[in-house]
């Protein structure tokens, strides 16, 4: 008989984080303390206040909510405690690899200077090696910032290649398919960077964003992309290239009320790297073992199942292929004795 997913099987299994917006991880109590700081006046004045605050609908909705947000992130001290913050959460998670999406065209639009937000995010990652976290960064464009926009944020972000591992593609995906970005993307990979993009789940043309982004601009992973299962050419090209596919059942739930589990599920099964992320934790209501937690028990995962999603997060990570195993080796020993 198989060992049920407890709680606990899914806190101490060792797991990577590969779709994390770091700006999503700004909790009401440290966006309060962040606005006194920097005597911003948010119109809150108290934790409970902010809460009420994180309230959306829809993709829309939680935009409008999300970036607002974000003016009270104002130093490099206020970005180290952001991701210092959310990288001690990941580290009681078991989270023993993380790549962290962050988006600069948020910042240096209202004025703070790219070097001012990679340098408090790269000191936290470098800190987080106290934590047992192996941390690194993807630097996003704003899919509905102009081209122009992501080739002076890439221009100013190539001086600081070596700490950033690759490059992402987010915010509102309605008239920005990800061929806007085929040119800045190619600049991308000539420079050594590794490339992702998001196709959100029932979008407009969700089916024709994943084909440009896997078959035109070559992504190694999409993010969300469930919708994928709508064309069964494409589930098979996934799987064969060994193409990550980042999801994140919380978030997910904004728009479909069953978490796109069944999905998750039938893509497991077909062979497509698919893993459990937790997107904007902050504003869903749940880190990554809370996203395991809910497939899991929403879709009676097995412990195998469980721990396969675990494994495909390091297969599809972008590390060493020595790294790869050493995690997999700890999800093994760690399975064999959890049996």
């Amino acid at each position: 008989m198989t060992a049920p997913v407890t709680r606990s099987f899914i806190d101490h299994l060792p797991k990577a984080e590969l779709h994390l917006h770091i700006e999503g991880t700004l909790e009401p109590d440290l966006k309060l303390k962040l606005a006194q700081r920097n005597h911003i006046d948010i119109g809150q004045t108290t934790i409970e206040e902010v809460q009420q605050t994180y309230r959306f609908n829809d993709l829309a909705s939680f935009l409008a909510v999300y970036y607002p947000a974000m003016n009270v992130l104002q130093t490099e001290q206020d970005f180290y405690d952001l991701a210092m913050d959310y990288l001690q959460r990941a580290a009681s998670n078991h989270v023993r690899h993380v790549e962290i999406f962050f988006d600069p065209q948020a910042h240096t639009s209202r004025g703070i200077p790219f070097k001012t937000v990679i340098t408090g995010l790269h000191r936290a990652t470098v800190d987080a090696r106290a934590l047992n976290v192996d941390a690194a960064l993807i630097m996003c464009f704003l899919r509905d910032f102009s081209k122009e926009s992501a080739r002076q944020t890439l221009e100013e972000a190539l001086p600081y290649k070596d700490w950033i591992v690759g490059i992402g593609l987010d915010s509102d995906e309605h008239n920005n398919p990800p061929l806007k970005f085929a040119r800045q993307y190619e600049d991308a990979q000539a420079a050594g960077l590794h490339i992702t993009a998001h196709c959100d789940i029932d979008q407009k043309d969700s089916i024709e964003h994943i084909r440009q982004a896997l078959e035109l601009m070559g992504v190694e992973r999409i993010d969300h992309g469930t919708n994928i299962v709508e064309d069964p050419d494409l589930v098979a090209y996934a799987a064969k290239q060994g193409i990550g596919l980042t999801c994140c059942p919380l978030s997910n739930s904004l728009v479909s009320p069953h978490m796109k589990g069944e999905e998750i599920v039938e893509l497991m099964g077909k062979g497509v790297k698919v893993c459990v992320n937790s997107d904007d934790p902050a504003y869903f209501s749940g880190y990554i073992n809370d996203n395991y937690e809910a497939l899991a028990s929403q879709y009676q995962l097995t412990q195998e199942q469980v721990a396969q999603l675990a494994r495909n997060s390091f297969e599809v990570s972008w590390i060493s292929r020595q790294q790869k195993d050493l995690y997999l080796s700890e999800i093994d020993r760690y399975l064999a004795q959890a049996q």
